[in-house]
């Protein structure tokens, strides 16, 4: 009895968290499409010129962003996967985990210290007789900012699936004495062309959503993307009808970005083997060992040098002078309070639709209602990916209009936005983990009659400690980092650390800025170290449970 009323209960709180987001997404989406405003500024032009040009700006920088990320990455990959004793290997592939956790803000800081005007390459290029040839702003700044995004994703994603490759594989490889260019074409390209509809898709919807990079480093209208263009139109322009028609070209490009990633992504077939442990013989030679290295130290040049520059620039700020000002210390305190609550709301909640999704489906045959609340379940972790958080908020901004001051809702809806960011990556997070603890235990309750707070805290806490507090740091980090919600509804009552940041560099305040951006990235970087529990007691708490 205990077991089926909660079951009920799960079902009923995975029912109520779906439908709050099918309906908070339906009525932005009801009020794009709904508005309907007499003599406005595009009164009966949709689709003009203007929007085209933005279109076809997002679809040029986003394949440009993808290409360039992906062919870099398989070098890099490559190099990784060859010298598996390389020195400092672990900290490398950790350094290129960073800029994925990384706030875009910071990240465009750091380098516009080492790619802009006065940065560091500039500076060396001034020195032998060039004049300033390198320019951040514009489409080179957008594509170089998202490549240091996306590269370094692209590269890990490739590099998983080439340790997968069997180790008979490499054996085979060295007794038929294949040369390195054999051995990438029998053997790691059939891999990497496995994973590249996939990793391509995941880049290029990431760079057709790119908001805030696009922002700071467009430099002018010309270089405007869709959700840039949004936000210019109700912010500054205040032209609810342009908004629109790109929120709705917006929904169509993610929508059909979606489609062909579902499409073009092949079931993984990475080979089959005896187990035999993976011991490559390529890539030994002296020639082999430069020339991996020199792929391996440029990447990290890539990567690190922009951080490095954050880390310099932020120190030569007066770091005093800026914690005791008013406006930095209540910015960091709202930031903060956004990212805990707006986290927490979005574990919470994913926690909720996956243990509801497992109810649904652990019965034999379930009844076409809880097959359908399952696959409900299941599209909605998605669902801020075709709808991305400008658009949303273009939605509810135009909703809320007829009650007034829509600042009056900033925090509400800052909040609620930047949980339905997260939730696509803290589902992904969570579900592979919780599917295995219930695996594991869910005999275990029932033979000791544990439910609801008794499981809680004896059996689930335990076992799912560690990806519960890494899911809430990294949707921490995200809201801490974001600046699209708040862009469209922040106000001088309510600003948020990166939309201080975002102001200061606006106004050619750069030290400050570099100093806010330090506070920001320690502030991220508090928060990653906080959800990486010591996996040694984490693994002795998950023995003591299942034993």
């Amino acid at each position: 009895m205990i077991n089926r009323m909660e079951r009920r209960l799960t079902l009923t709180a995975g029912a109520l968290c779906l439908g709050g987001i099918v309906l908070f997404v339906c009525l932005a989406a009801v009020a794009l499409l709904a508005f309907d405003e007499p003599g406005s500024a595009n009164d009966g032009v949709v689709f003009d010129a203007y929007v085209w040009r933005v279109a076809r700006f997002t679809l040029l920088q986003a394949s440009l962003s993808t290409v360039l990320s992906i062919v870099f990455a398989i070098p890099v990959a490559r190099a990784l996967a060859r010298q598996a004793a390389f020195p400092g290997r672990v900290w490398i592939i950790r350094l290129m985990a960073l800029p994925l956790g990384l706030p875009a803000l910071v990240a465009a800081l750091g380098l516009i210290g080492i790619w802009g005007r006065q940065g560091a390459l500039n500076t060396a290029l001034v020195a032998i007789g060039l004049d300033q040839p390198v320019s951040i702003y514009g489409l080179s700044g957008i594509l170089v900012a998202h490549v240091f995004f996306n590269m370094p994703l692209a590269a890990r994603l490739m590099l998983g699936g080439l340790e997968r490759i069997p180790g008979e594989y490499w054996l085979a490889g060295a007794n038929l004495g294949m040369r390195p260019l054999s051995i990438f074409r029998f053997i790691e390209w059939p891999v990497i062309r496995g994973l590249l509809p996939g990793i391509a898709g995941l880049i290029f919807m990431l760079c057709a959503t790119s908001f805030t990079l696009v922002l700071t480093l467009g430099g002018g209208p010309a270089a405007s993307t869709i959700e840039v263009a949004i936000y210019q139109a109700l912010r500054f322009d205040f032209d609810p009808p342009r908004a629109i028609a790109l929120s709705l070209l917006q929904i169509s490009v993610t929508a059909a970005l979606l489609v062909a990633i579902r499409l073009l992504t092949p079931a993984a077939d990475e080979g089959h083997g005896g187990g035999r442990r993976v011991r490559r013989f390529d890539g030994r030679g002296g020639f082999g060992r430069a020339g991996d290295g020199l792929v391996i130290a440029l990447a990290v040049l890539f990567l690190a040098l922009p951080l490095g520059s954050v880390v310099s620039s932020g120190l030569r700020a007066d770091l005093v002078k800026l914690a005791g000002d008013p406006m930095v210390r209540r910015a960091l305190i709202t930031s903060i309070v956004i990212a805990l609550i707006s986290g927490l709301l979005c574990v919470v909640s994913a926690s909720l639709m996956i243990r509801a999704r497992q109810a649904a489906l652990s019965s034999r045959r379930p009844a076409v209602l809880l097959r359908g609340l399952a696959v409900g379940i299941f599209a909605s972790s998605s669902l801020v990916l075709l709808v991305p958080p400008v658009v949303l908020g273009a939605g509810w901004f135009l909703l809320l209009r007829p009650f007034g001051d829509v600042a009056r809702f900033a925090p509400l809806l800052v909040i609620l936005i930047n949980t339905l960011m997260a939730l696509p990556f803290v589902y992904r997070v969570l579900e592979p983990a919780m599917a295995t603890h219930t695996a594991r235990t869910a005999k275990l309750a029932v033979s000791l009659g544990l439910s609801g707070w008794h499981r809680l805290r004896l059996i689930d806490w335990p076992g799912l400690r560690r990806p519960l507090l890494m899911a809430l740091s990294f949707a921490c980090a995200l809201s801490l980092g974001d600046l699209g919600a708040v862009a469209l509804f922040g106000s001088q009552d309510m600003v948020t650390l990166p939309w201080l940041l975002y102001s200061r560099m606006a106004g050619y305040r750069s030290t400050d800025a570099a100093g806010l951006a330090l506070f920001l990235g320690l502030v991220c970087l508090v928060l990653t170290i906080a959800g990486t529990p010591r996996a040694g007691a984490d693994d002795q708490r998950r023995k003591d449970v299942t034993a």
